[in-house]
């Protein structure tokens, strides 16, 4: 299911989706759905909040030294909500060219996935709005999971060292300009995820925002707290303005 949420007061034109985390098991809709909802329309943004299917929609592991998604269920939910959010621009006062995603955990994982598997859908077309783009024009991951290569591996053996992602992320220089934020001491899912991922985005010219804190662990959210890392809505916001997606600030 996709609800949306109308933003408050004015209205910027830019619409979100929002994938909440939840390892592709189950789905943290609150803490990482309605109230980033709540967030995002008090900047006057409106927010589609995605219920998509679980559980393991996710990547599976290793099968004779490849990696093949089990099911690309989440994948199609994502891929379909964003045709429908473009199908629909007129009717919800939205800019078809300003639609962005944000994802949490393994919703920052489905974050990736949408933004390099935008050149087919993974599903037989239903109607008109799947002949709409599916590309994001911008994302945001945080404490990303299921995109280091070595995440599977024993930790005694995992190379620490090799910063590659899986190999059902191909990133390319068409990816969407992201942003992400991490923990360095997230031990879910462990900074070499989101390292993987900007290092890949990087080497394609992707224009991208990383922002690493040593505290923070996982699963922060919108959680209230003194660190340093509480102030990630402040910084997205800024990049929104700085990438063209909301207005220049005033008096600047």
């Amino acid at each position: 299911t996709m609800t949306v949420y109308p933003p408050k007061g004015r209205n910027t034109g830019v619409v979100v989706v929002v994938f909440p985390g939840g390892g592709y098991q189950v789905l943290a809709i609150v803490g990482e759905g309605s109230r980033i909802c709540g967030w995002l329309t008090s900047r006057g943004i409106t927010c589609v909040l995605l219920k998509y299917r679980v559980p393991d929609s996710g990547p599976t592991w290793k099968v004779d030294h490849r990696y093949y998604p089990k099911v690309q269920t989440a994948l199609q939910d994502a891929q379909r909500t964003l045709g429908l959010v473009r199908l629909h621009a007129a009717q919800w006062h939205i800019d078809p060219h300003k639609v962005g995603v944000i994802g949490f955990s393994a919703g920052g994982h489905l974050v990736a996935a949408v933004s390099t598997h935008f050149d087919r859908r993974t599903y037989p077309p239903v109607d008109a709005a799947d002949q709409l783009g599916s590309r994001p024009d911008f994302a945001i991951a945080l404490y990303p999971g299921h995109l280091w290569l070595h995440e599977d591996e024993d930790r005694a053996t995992r190379d620490q060292t090799a910063l590659r992602l899986r190999p059902d992320i191909h990133v390319t220089a068409a990816t969407p300009q992201t942003f992400l934020v991490m923990a360095e001491d997230d031990h879910v899912d462990g900074v070499g995820q989101s390292l993987a991922y900007y290092v890949a985005l990087q080497k394609a010219g992707v224009p991208t925002e990383m922002h690493l804190y040593a505290q923070g662990g996982h699963a922060f959210g919108l959680r209230a707290t003194r660190l340093p890392i509480g102030r990630w809505p402040e910084l997205v916001e800024q990049w929104l303005h700085t990438i063209g997606m909301l207005g220049a600030r005033q008096g600047r």
